[in-house]
């Protein structure tokens, strides 16, 4: 099983200094992937956690991770597609793949904040349908040169586009869901599944199993799809003790050996994401010098290797 790391992304510390040293090190250290989430709004009257409150857009920061980094993957998990033309978001695909030789996995998902479609100018009515036309023109604008695409929703003149990705035939397109359907999806039309910050590990288990036979269905290989998890990280001084404590919830020792439980579930990735930690990291009110230091405990303790 391979690791990643999420990048700071919301709250206090997820300044500029801060983005560069945790991807450098990242880099460095061996670590597979570089990891994003995307929250366009938090409404005054919201009951969302603090570490929505305020967050970087996911493909500016992953342009920024892209130039002080040479090795490590750039993760989009997600950004959710129907807020976006298929065609502005596959010239940013391509440009963030241009630029970093080939790095860009592509995270995208349906979106389920009825006030995010309202600020996008997108009808919440249908979108499921919106979303499986958006998907194949997405996926044309990145593998056809001149593309054409006439769908019910979304039109492309015939056009040149490029330059086009460094990837062939495109990026790998992650979709994110936890509903069965969404699931499926990922393994049938996808090149891989991300979960959410809320899956369980029973969860994790259940829906590696629904994504793999889907897309054997599909007449893909069983392990042909690449099953990535948010590892909701949050690192104490000392052990945490109980049935109930939450995986890679606890002390050092407790987050390496936690790892193990997601390769056993059939996990291909696992990035660690202290961002989701809204009491001490990923909070506009949060102390960043000691979020930083607690980002780079966990980076040296899990270095891959």
């Amino acid at each position: 099983m391979d690791l990643g790391f999420a990048i700071p992304i919301s709250g206090s510390w997820a300044t500029p200094e801060n983005v560069a040293t945790i991807a450098r090190a990242a880099d460095e250290r061996g670590y597979r992937g570089l990891w994003t989430f995307q929250r366009v709004l938090y409404p005054t009257t919201s009951e969302l956690a603090p570490v929505y409150r305020s967050v970087l857009d996911p493909i500016v920061l992953l342009g920024f991770a892209a130039a002080v980094t040479t090795r490590v993957r750039l993760g989009l998990a997600i950004v959710n597609g129907p807020y976006y033309a298929p065609a502005i978001l596959a010239k940013q695909f391509a440009a963030l793949d241009v630029l970093s030789n080939g790095r860009l996995d592509a995270g995208v998902g349906l979106g389920w904040s009825a006030d995010e479609y309202a600020a996008a100018g997108v009808p919440m009515r249908g979108r499921r349908r919106r979303y499986e036309e958006w998907l194949d023109c997405l996926d044309a604008l990145l593998t056809q040169d001149p593309v054409s695409f006439d769908g019910e929703f979304y039109t492309v003149p015939r056009s040149h586009v490029g330059p086009m990705p460094v990837q062939r035939p495109r990026p790998p397109l992650l979709l994110g869901g936890t509903a069965e359907p969404a699931l499926r999806r990922a393994g049938a039309r996808g090149d891989g599944w991300i979960s959410s910050s809320r899956v369980g590990l029973d969860d994790v288990r259940a829906a590696v199993v629904v994504v793999r036979t889907a897309a054997e269905e599909a007449g893909k290989p069983r392990d042909a799809v690449r099953c990535v998890v948010r590892g909701v990280t949050a690192l104490r001084e000392a052990a945490v003790d109980g049935a109930d404590r939450a995986p890679l919830h606890g002390s050092l020792d407790q987050i390496r050996t936690d790892l193990d439980l997601f390769a056993d579930a059939g996990v291909d990735e696992v990035f660690l994401d202290l961002n989701f930690d809204s009491e001490r990291v990923g909070n506009p009110d949060a102390d960043p010098a000691a979020a930083m230091d607690m980002a780079q405990s966990v980076l040296d303790a899990c270095a891959p290797g």
